[in-house]
């Protein structure tokens, strides 16, 4: 008698155990589970919220090192810890600073999605990633890993966008798309209500409290990016839902995915055409 082979999987909707040619999850719906674009590494990964906010971290740390070196000897060092090991405005905007300069000069838009991964110093990188791992566990709790992706670009995206009609020159940093987060979590406790809704509403009101007091009292803090960034959270919180109202489906995925495509070719493509520009402008010998 001829036996099949049934494999198992989990399945990248619920993580619940099934067979691999399950045509549709038992548990979620998820049509063909099994397939190679719903159960890959991408998609596995993305289903941990905290692998995923690692290699966005990693991501960020990369590309600071890359500015670094980009600026070579030009890197300002200094006493002050704001302004320490900061990479020159040079390599800021070959690596894809937005703003003013950047778009109205040479239409470049896509530096809005690339600047949210370049920083202006150590403590500056330190500082938003830490606000971000501190926000990555609630956020995915209550939104899911992949609609916080997506409003953590999007909204990173659209507060830049508020910063250039502002009239912000040149701007840096992942506090845009932080901040989404931010401001999605506000949406999240105010729609949601109830004691636990309550209670998060509290709380990250008193982050968004702090985060404009720093603006103030700090110079060179984009307060257009921080403001823009929340009610770009606000809004695509809102548009996504969250899971108290809808469970993540195929948009939301797909939303996340084209995302990622979007983010990984803008990044490759500025990291390719800075090495163009200095190797035609200073080439090896």
């Amino acid at each position: 008698m001829n036996q099949t082979r049934r494999t198992s999987i989990l399945c990248p909707g619920c993580r619940k155990l099934i067979n691999a040619d399950e045509p549709i999850c038992p548990y979620c719906n998820t049509l063909r589970p099994g397939s190679s674009f719903r159960n890959n590494a991408i998609v596995r990964n993305m289903n941990d919220p905290r692998t995923l906010a690692l290699v966005i971290i990693w991501i960020n740390i990369g590309m600071f090192v890359i500015s670094l070196l980009v600026s070579g000897r030009y890197v300002h060092f200094s006493m002050n810890p704001l302004d320490t090991l900061s990479p020159s405005k040079l390599s800021l905007e070959l690596l894809g600073g937005t703003g003013r300069g950047p778009i109205d000069r040479f239409g470049l838009w896509w530096t809005l999605i690339s600047a949210n991964y370049l920083h202006g110093s150590v403590l500056h990188i330190l500082f938003n990633m830490l606000m971000f791992w501190q926000l990555v566990p609630i956020t995915a709790r209550e939104y899911g890993p992949y609609r916080m992706f997506s409003i953590y670009t999007l909204g990173g995206v659209f507060g830049f966008l508020i910063s250039y009609y502002a009239g912000i020159v040149f701007t840096i940093g992942a506090s845009a798309a932080v901040c989404s987060l931010v401001g999605s979590l506000l949406y999240f406790g105010k729609s949601r209500g109830g004691v636990y809704g309550y209670a998060v509403y509290k709380q990250i009101m008193g982050w968004v409290i702090s985060l404009f007091l720093f603006g103030f009292i700090v110079p060179g803090i984009n307060n257009w990016a921080h403001g823009g960034g929340i009610l770009g959270g606000i809004i695509f919180g809102y548009l996504l839902g969250y899971n108290d109202r809808n469970r993540e489906n195929a948009f939301h995925k797909t939303l996340a995915l084209l995302c990622i495509a979007c983010t990984v070719l803008i990044l490759c493509w500025a990291l390719f055409s800075t090495g163009f520009i200095l190797l035609k402008f200073h080439p090896v010998s």
